[in-house]
């Protein structure tokens, strides 16, 4: 009769297969009761709601919410695609906010569908998912796919928020903005529309964010559509920032206006360099002793994949999750360090 160790590394294996290509997020019938029973009682796997699990980590501390949020962007896009199929996409404001890199897990995501009921589900650590019932999908031109989600395009989410979202977020709107390399999209969306209200504050943000000759492309193409535009900033006064010399990868954008955003803040209140340590090796046994750590919360935002090597430890009994944190490196680990 197989040992519990054994019956363990055999519900592992199992799972490996299922973690190909860093997938994190399954349904319950992934794995037969006995699979899923045995690696959520071990800690391997944790319960979002019924029929659907998470990968977490056996030694995650009670209440840990790392490899919730680890799954969440990925658990939203597998639950509404099996329920929704191809017919459900975000808001334009949250779109708008993953393609400026802004992924903060929200309390509440809605996600929109003709196949919605209008009812909010209860995830965990007090996150929602609210399914709202719309009359029909937009035109397949309006909507992407990316990481699995159904997103508006930049050019549409920047077309559909109201004109307070860029006073609101103006680094998410700019970032976004930057992004783009002409303003084509954007240009058929309000021609499509008769937006001419959205035209003079988008030919005005791009002009104020250092790119006027799309400023001028948007007001030649509308007036001479019969459109009257008027020019006016939809940013509060300060929160301008320094456009990239070309249209960039959003994320490089994102930090560079972060940068320029915060940088005197944080200098104002930044406590003066302390200097060399007088005790070199008391300080780098204190760099050693919290490099461990460190490098724990790193690899659990990145999720706790099995490996050949831990099912193999857990075969031959020698693998303790309460005192083997060695095996946290080990387990978790998806980038070169």
């Amino acid at each position: 009769m197989p040992s519990p160790n054994e019956k363990l590394a055999e519900s592992l294996d199992e799972l490996k297969v299922l973690q190909q290509a860093n997938r994190r997020v399954f349904r319950s019938d992934d794995l037969s009761r006995v699979h899923r029973e045995r690696l959520v009682e071990n800690g391997f796997l944790q319960e979002v709601m019924k029929g659907w699990l998470i990968s977490s980590s056996p030694d995650s501390q009670a209440g840990e919410s790392t490899p919730w949020h680890a799954s969440f962007w990925e658990f939203c896009a597998r639950y509404c695609d099996e329920r929704f199929g191809e017919q459900w996409h975000l808001s334009p404001e949250q779109s708008l906010f993953l393609h400026g890199e802004r992924t903060v897990i929200p309390d509440q995501l809605v996600v929109h569908s003709p196949k919605a009921t209008n009812n909010d589900i209860q995830l965990l650590f007090g996150t929602t998912l609210y399914d709202l019932k719309v009359a029909e999908i937009p035109a397949t031109t309006a909507l992407l796919v990316k990481d699995g989600l159904r997103l508006f395009t930049p050019a549409a989410a920047l077309v559909r928020v109201p004109e307070s979202f860029f006073q609101l977020y103006p680094i998410e709107s700019q970032v976004v903005m930057a992004s783009l390399g002409d303003v084509s999209d954007v240009l058929r969306l309000l021609l499509n529309g008769g937006h001419s209200a959205k035209a003079g504050y988008l030919a005005k943000a791009f002009r104020q964010t250092g790119r006027g000759d799309l400023a001028d492309e948007i007001l030649r193409a509308m007036k001479g559509a019969g459109y009257d535009v008027r020019e006016s900033s939809p940013f509060e006064a300060g929160h301008i920032f320094k456009r990239p010399p070309r249209p960039t990868a959003p994320i490089v954008a994102r930090v560079e206006m972060l940068w320029e955003s915060m940088r005197g803040p944080v200098l104002a209140t930044f406590p003066k360099p302390p200097g060399l340590p007088a005790d070199n090796e008391a300080y780098l046994r204190y760099v050693g002793e919290i490099y461990r750590t460190d490098a724990y919360h790193s690899l659990s935002i990145e999720g706790y994949t099995v490996t050949p090597a831990l099912v193999e430890r857990v075969r031959q009994g020698g693998w303790d999750p309460e005192h083997d944190a060695g095996d946290r490196g080990d387990t978790g680990k998806r980038s070169s360090w």
